[in-house]
């Protein structure tokens, strides 16, 4: 989104060029927005993840989440597991990621190459067994709001590698995501649902910037409250046009149905409510039935507007010669 440079959560962003913050948006399989939240351009965007989904007062309730690339962190992939999530985000580079092993003694015939040399990227099993109880703890602290998942992730992130609390987490991670990369590879049918959702979500983005073309989507007011406001805003009436637009797509089929035709469930798959073709994004405004007629236009005005006229002359250099 875009902003006015003098904002407090206004960063430049390196991939747009421009200075602007983030409207986060938790997207269900249904296409609308569960949770909206407004973030600065320049954070780690995988720390807001789970936090919307804890935050998530609708009856759906996701136990899969879905992600583009940054969502393959590791700390974010153990908070995700301790809190009951199936993390699934979009790999990208795989090949550059570490596989590790359950021990030194751990080999495969055909995929032993993705671990690295034998006996090294192996799971400290003592040090997540020894820590489990401090980070079942932490997952609680985080489940009852005592600790946002953000703040929890971005001390994690920069974390000392001394500190046990961060190694565990970093553990744990690290068996999730292996186990969790095992099966993005082996599982085409899994790779192709992961994309599908990342693409519904972008999918949204276009189409809630789409709706919210009011003062070309440039967000006025440098209050935070007002900001976190105009973000929730727009996504409420976005998921209120997605709505119209599946009632809409329900009541044809409907008449389709009853006119004979065959409808194929794999056609429907196929449509997205996110279509904009038939809206009137800017209403329409109907002047003959108000019945108004305006008064009769007088073009004289009784003022004498002489003297000006004078006084512009003498202005421009034409009055009379010395």
């Amino acid at each position: 989104m875009d902003t006015y440079l003098n904002n407090l959560l206004a960063e430049t962003s390196v991939r747009y060029g421009k200075a602007g913050g983030i409207a986060y948006h938790h997207i269900s399989d249904t296409y609308i927005a569960l949770f909206t939240h407004f973030i600065p351009c320049g954070v780690w965007e995988a720390v807001y993840i789970i936090e919307g989904l804890l935050k998530n007062t609708s009856e759906v309730k996701p136990t899969t989440v879905h992600a583009d690339t940054q969502g393959q962190s590791v700390p974010v992939f153990a908070l995700a597991h301790l809190l009951g999530f199936d993390l699934m985000p979009r790999i990208r580079n795989w090949k550059g990621l570490t596989f590790y092993r359950p021990s030194k003694q751990s080999e495969y015939v055909h995929i032993d190459s993705l671990f690295g040399e034998p006996g090294k990227n192996v799971i400290d099993w003592d040090l997540i067994e020894s820590q489990f109880r401090h980070l079942m703890k932490v997952a609680v602290s985080v489940r009852e709001g005592a600790i946002s998942s953000s703040t929890l992730l971005k001390r994690l992130r920069s974390g000392s590698y001394k500190n046990s609390t961060y190694t565990a987490f970093r553990e744990v991670g690290r068996v999730i995501r292996t186990v969790q990369l095992l099966r993005y590879l082996s599982d085409a049918l899994l790779r192709r649902r992961v994309t599908a959702a990342t693409n519904k979500v972008e999918s949204f983005n276009r189409f809630s910037q789409w709706v919210g073309f009011g003062n070309q989507g440039v967000l006025a007011d440098n209050d935070p409250i007002e900001q976190e406001k105009a973000m929730k805003f727009n996504a409420l009436l976005t998921n209120a046009v997605i709505l119209h637009n599946a009632l809409d797509i329900a009541e044809i089929v409907r008449q389709l149905l009853e006119e004979g035709w065959e409808i194929d469930p794999e056609d429907l798959a196929h449509i997205s409510p996110y279509l904009t073709e038939h809206i009137k994004r800017f209403g329409e405004y109907s002047t003959h039935e108000l019945g108004i007629q305006p008064e009769a236009y007088d073009p004289k005005l009784d003022v004498d507007f002489t003297q000006l006229r004078d006084q512009d002359l003498h202005a421009e250099g034409f009055g009379t010669a010395a």
